[in-house]
């Protein structure tokens, strides 16, 4: 049985109920399996000794959403040693679409559709409508979560210099 969280984020006020389980910084991080935009598989695994910050979102055809990963993409470029990871539930022809459009080149962008791997490991599948919560995770070297932000209001952006933050800090 997955563990449902009710009320810890809510989309234009409305809670949402969350599937999976609450994971704080100190927690190792679990894998998971997403694919690309070419159904590739890509697990947290493969990047085993590394330092990576994931930006999971709801969707990239939202105005926040796509914000969000062109600033991650932007940043990208100063987080030397850092893998950089969009994860959302949108299908990979979109991630391909959306990163030709956008210019994204520096982010990978992920999707959770096959099998939600990632948004019930880490406790961020919003149940009911099948997306992710807005999230930010830094996860450092030593597979262990550095950074977590779970964006309380759906339609708002995360905190952009605490991550980044942590993941210099992860860098090291």
């Amino acid at each position: 049985m997955v563990l449902e969280r009710k009320g810890l984020v809510t989309m234009k006020g409305g809670p949402l109920t969350l599937l999976g389980p609450k994971l704080s910084a100190g927690d190792a991080a679990p894998d998971f399996r997403v694919v690309d935009a070419a159904f590739q598989p890509v697990t947290l695994s493969d990047f085993k000794g590394q330092p990576v910050l994931i930006s999971a979102v709801p969707s990239l055809d939202t105005t926040v959403c796509s914000l969000q990963t062109k600033r991650f993409n932007e940043e990208a470029a100063k987080l030397a040693g850092v893998t950089v990871l969009t994860i959302s539930q949108d299908l990979p022809f979109a991630l391909g679409r959306f990163c030709g459009a956008e210019g994204i080149d520096r982010v990978k962008t992920v999707s959770d559709h096959v099998d939600a791997a990632f948004g019930t490991a880490y406790g961020v599948l919003i149940k009911g409508m099948r997306l992710l919560s807005r999230s930010v995770w830094v996860i450092g070297r030593d597979g262990r979560i550095a950074y977590v932000q779970l964006v309380p209001e759906l339609t708002q952006h995360p905190d952009y210099a605490k991550a980044l933050e942590a993941a210099r800090k992860a860098a090291g």
